[in-house]
């Protein structure tokens, strides 16, 4: 059977895993800080040795074997099954700290799952940690090397080492022309992780009822209906006066981040109580980055139905978001699985709407159309004509109209315009960008 080649970061909290994981991915993937348990779920990562072989990276969070806090244990779960999933295991520890009881711990863990270890010791650019090394190995594995994941030394020969378990497979690389980005968020336990896992049928993220469970972004590609999905799980946003540890504001900087390159939002709501401001502040982060958003209603197992209760939630909606009056709305329980196939259904459905390309000529029709059964008001007491328009783009819908002034008319206008795209062209699920520009005037001859 061939290898997946997958390589385990694995150890104690705080030796610098995450650092190393970062270094060896070549971008801030998941979040480093000198507070043990930052990581929290397993994060995954395809990179290129020097020798050219493929490695699927797994960054794990600090394994505690002995514990009886929830979160460390549930932390201790998600890197078992990093364990056992790991063709290698790169176990790191604190050259300058030295060895400890947990490190032994870990080791002993390491030991019983019969996987090949290396044991890369840590931050050995640190005054004395040199001096430490000879002590982890009384661990008893067979590779050891020095390294330092802040400042890259010893970096290739800890791929060296790591290489000679892993098989030459091809780089399967997903093709991102292809594959769907998908992300979801919310405030705090509204069920994103539990979403994701029953999306991706494993428990790749943690899930619990404490609020601020998830800080990395969880990332998870899988194919469905013969289609690439990848789909992101966010840390849940809170309000800015509650965001008080430096480890949660770069977790709220990264769900923004993830917002922005994901091609639909799964905006996620708990349906046992009503929408609030923080959930319009979140929405309206992705609105504001034309977004495709899907509103979805969680928990919806929870709550007590009558004829008129979906009429009554999507009131509440519209009164608390009426930005998103072209989002399409589902209720689902991410616990039992209801409806959660549906959200491919429509997902589909907005990225065909999202990427639609519309002939200039057609839209130049309906410009002249709807420019004459509605005229526009004047800007600044001079009259606004709008010559010709294109389309500029996709993910998002993007509309360039060039017109007579350098102001764009008033924004009821624009909405005129933007509703009367959507009716014309089928576009009533996806965010609309016009662009009013002044029509370039020709050069004067002589």
């Amino acid at each position: 059977m061939k290898k997946k080649n997958i390589v385990a970061i694995v150890g104690r909290p705080n030796v610098g895993k995450s650092t190393l994981f970062n270094r060896l991915a070549r971008k801030r993937k998941a979040i480093v800080n000198d507070m043990p348990g930052v990581t929290r779920d397993r994060i995954y990562h395809k990179i290129k040795l020097p020798d050219g072989k493929v490695a699927n990276l797994v960054d794990t969070g600090g394994l505690e074997p002995t514990t009886d806090d929830y979160i460390l244990s549930q932390m201790k779960t998600q890197t078992l099954k990093g364990i056992e999933e790991a063709d290698v295991i790169v176990m790191m520890v604190d050259g300058f700290a030295g060895l400890t009881a947990m490190d032994e711990e870990v080791a002993d863990v390491l030991r019983k799952s019969g996987k090949p270890v290396i044991v890369a010791v840590n931050k050995v650019d640190l005054k004395g940690a040199k001096d430490n090394i000879v002590d982890f190995y009384s661990l008893g594995f067979e590779h050891y090397t020095a390294i330092s994941s802040e400042h890259g030394t010893g970096i290739d020969e800890l791929l060296e080492l790591v290489s000679q378990y892993l098989d030459d497979i091809e780089d399967e690389e997903e093709t991102t022309e292809n594959e769907i980005k998908i992300s979801i968020i919310g405030k705090p336990n509204v069920g994103k992780s539990s979403l994701l896992n029953k999306i991706i049928g494993e428990e790749r993220a943690l899930v619990s009822d404490v609020a601020g469970t998830t800080r990395d972004a969880v990332d998870a590609v899988f194919k469905y209906n013969g289609k690439t999905y990848r789909i992101i799980d966010t840390a849940g946003i809170r309000k800015k006066k509650k965001v008080k540890h430096f480890v949660e504001k770069v977790s709220v900087i990264l769900a923004q981040k993830n917002i922005k390159r994901s091609d639909v939002v799964l905006m996620l709501i708990d349906s046992t109580g009503d929408p609030t401001l923080l959930d319009a502040n979140i929405a309206g982060f992705a609105h504001n980055n034309y977004k495709n958003v899907i509103i979805v209603f969680n928990k919806w197992d929870l709550v007590e139905k009558d004829t008129d209760t979906v009429k009554e939630y999507e009131k509440a909606l519209k009164q608390r978001m009426k930005f998103l009056d072209y989002a399409p709305i589902v209720f689902i329980s991410a616990k039992t699985g209801q409806r959660v196939k549906r959200l491919f259904k429509i997902i589909d459905e907005v990225m065909a709407q999202a990427t639609k390309e519309i002939k200039t000529s057609e839209l130049n029709k309906f410009l002249e159309e709807v420019s004459r059964k509605h005229k526009a008001p004047a800007v600044r007491k001079k009259p606004f004509k709008m010559y010709y328009i294109t389309q500029t783009g996709v993910l998002p819908q993007t509309f360039t109209i060039f017109t007579n002034s350098m102001y764009p008319p008033h924004f009821s206008y624009e909405r005129y315009i933007e509703n009367q795209l959507r009716e014309r062209f089928g576009l009533k699920n996806v965010p609309i960008k016009l662009i009013f520009t002044k029509k370039p005037s020709r050069d004067k001859k002589g």
